[in-house]
């Protein structure tokens, strides 16, 4: 007998408001209550839906947790779980943008974010290292790696472009390229969903039709809105929902590999927020329950209030907010409740996991083009461009270098290597420390 639908849901309200950690430490969070506390699901089944998740776009933590839902309480708890992952994030993540836009000129508020922009320099540098141990294994990786890294910080190709390349390479030759799989399967003692599909073997048939039914309908009310925006209203909210909706496509390999894209596209492409900014929202995000992937939210936020339309401000930024959030996560559920039906011939495929495995390997690249963008602009306050045919390069002004900045990347490097800090505290250290910066210099 499965949990009621209201234990359940106290669960899932429970995991989104201590979902800290970023995706590796939401989906122990998981793990240790579904899991080992409950015995709701086995340990089997969940490492089986945590690879599926990890063949989709998306932050594969909320998809798990959407996963988990629909296969105890079908497409409600899908939905409830899903949801709920998201909410109390997103909730944050909208008051901290609101008094960023409301106050983040105010000197000692502008030096506290100084201070998180210096230390997700650090952060993005620890998520390289952290995916290039797991994902570089072999010649073949390494090429990879280093080819998107030149595609996008040399040649300027567009993100989409050199994920497809890498996602076409992998799917052609799977030999060359290992998919590390979210950890090894453990004795399984038998849990409560393993009784109810034992007593009730229709159940998955019945599931897998309310899923696909439920995902159409998700991909509907995904992209109507889009459609409508783009074709009867234009200007920047239709900007901002296609713009969006292409990111909820393409990112695979994690945020930290698409925040690039958006960084360069968000800032020189549309002109919504600074590169500095931009860094301030990855902080916020990180300081967060919920997927890192809110930082979307942030750059939407600050697109509606500086929107040049008659709804800007903050009623701009709100709405600018809650459309980036419909379009980032509604695809999510459209993702998982049209797969999980066949989420067991996905995971057999051998081009798709290949392609998953040689896209990973590639946001290495991506990931060192993000910490090299970052750094030049948060580090050095005046860069020069050099150009010979289609290799474009940007290069330092070694005399702009910012010794506060550099300072409290060095601090925050301390914190998280040296004294091994949590995020959240590395991050307390550097803001506090960049206030004391500013209000002595």
């Amino acid at each position: 007998m499965l949990p009621p639908f209201a234990e359940a849901l106290r669960v899932w309200l429970r995991i989104g408001l201590v979902s800290f950690g970023g995706p590796a430490g939401q989906i122990a969070l998981m793990h240790r209550e579904v899991v080992d506390r409950r015995r709701w699901i086995g340990e089997r089944r969940f490492l089986g839906a945590l690879n599926f998740c990890t063949l989709l776009p998306g932050p594969e933590a909320q998809q798990l947790a959407t996963y988990l839902g629909w296969l105890m309480h079908g497409v409600p708890g899908g939905l409830a779980a899903g949801t709920l992952f998201v909410l109390p994030g997103a909730a944050v993540m909208l008051g901290l943008s609101l008094l960023y836009a409301l106050l983040g000129t105010v000197p000692a508020v502008s030096a506290l974010f100084f201070g998180l922009a210096c230390a997700v320099l650090v952060l993005v540098g620890e998520a390289l290292l952290r995916i290039g141990r797991r994902a570089l294994e072999g010649a073949a990786a390494w090429a990879l790696a280093s080819a998107a890294f030149i595609a996008l910080f040399l040649l300027n190709l567009p993100f989409p472009l050199v994920v497809a390349a890498a996602a076409l390479v992998g799917a052609i030759a799977p030999g060359r390229f290992v998919h590390r799989w979210h950890g090894a399967e453990k004795p399984d003692v038998p849990a409560l969903i393993d009784a109810v599909l034992e007593a009730d073997p229709t159940r998955p048939a019945r599931l897998a039709a309310a899923a696909r039914r439920a995902g159409l309908a998700a991909l509907a009310l995904w992209l109507a809105p889009v459609a409508v925006l783009i074709l009867a209203v234009g200007g920047t909210y239709a900007d901002i929902a296609w713009f969006f909706s292409k990111m909820a496509v393409v990112t695979v390999g994690g945020a930290y590999a698409v925040l690039a894209y958006v960084a360069q596209e968000a800032v020189g492409t549309y002109g919504w927020l600074t590169a500095d900014e931009m860094l301030t929202g990855l902080g916020l995000a990180e300081t967060t329950p919920g997927p890192l992937i809110l930082v979307l939210q942030f750059a939407g936020f600050l697109a509606g209030f500086r929107a040049p339309e008659a709804l800007a401000g903050v009623a701009g930024g709100v709405v600018a907010s809650l459309l980036v959030l419909w379009v980032t996560f509604a695809p999510c559920f459209a993702f998982v409740f049209l797969g999980a039906p066949v989420i067991e011939r996905l995971q057999r495929n051998a081009a798709l996991s290949g392609a998953l495995a040689a896209i990973t390997a590639a946001v290495v690249g991506v990931v060192a083009n993000l910490a090299l963008w970052f750094s030049l602009r948060v580090l050095f306050g005046e860069r020069v461009r050099v150009a010979a045919g289609p290799v474009a390069l940007e290069l330092p002004v070694p005399a702009s270098l910012d010794p506060a900045a550099l300072a409290l990347a060095v601090l925050a490097g301390l914190c998280l290597f040296r004294f091994r800090l949590d995020v959240v505290r590395t991050l307390a250290v550097t803001a506090v420390c960049g206030l004391a910066l500013r209000l002595a210099f």
